[in-house]
């Protein structure tokens, strides 16, 4: 006798759902079933998941706006260039340039051995780097690899006046 593929399953929402289980491996399905019991049914999920939508998206926006405010303070403060690239890459750019920064500054001069004679030419260079999209690449490094990274950067990463380049 072949071990079921379809599973009825009540799920905490009170919702009965049959489940097919069929894509599931034969000795796994039981489980898996025990598992979907503790959870809401697919469609009370996705009720759940779209009416929490608007209070994440305000979040978010409330987030980024914040942070937005930051980076333009700290661009301010420290003399730092505008960027440029595509209307919709300029501000997570700049997000994505002051986190950077300040997670580099932290990472070698706060917590590390540079003072802030060292910290000057890296903030130099990184004001030669204007385009968006390299700061937004670079969002996800390590705070003491900017400057490795700064001097990974080429002509091609530098802004330029020419609209034609």
């Amino acid at each position: 006798m072949a071990v079921r593929t379809k599973w009825s399953v009540t799920h905490s929402c009170g919702h009965e759902t049959t489940h097919d289980l069929s894509d599931q491996a034969a000795d796994k399905r039981a489980g898996f079933a025990r598992w979907l019991a503790p959870r809401d049914c697919t469609d009370c999920w996705k009720a759940t998941r779209d009416a929490d939508s608007e209070s994440r998206e305000q979040w978010l926006a409330s987030k980024h706006a914040e942070e937005q405010h930051a980076a333009a303070e700290w661009a301010a403060q420290f003399d730092m260039p505008p960027l440029e690239g595509p209307e919709r890459a300029l501000d997570w750019g700049e997000r994505s340039r002051h986190q950077l920064m300040v997670a580099a500054h932290t990472a070698l001069v706060v917590e590390g051995t540079w003072d802030e004679a060292d910290w000057a030419p890296l903030e130099e260079k990184a004001r030669t780097i204007t385009l968006a999209g390299w700061w937004i690449d670079q969002r996800d490094a390590e705070g003491a690899d900017l400057l490795e990274l700064l001097e990974a950067a080429t002509e091609a990463d530098r802004g330029t006046e020419n609209p034609y380049r």
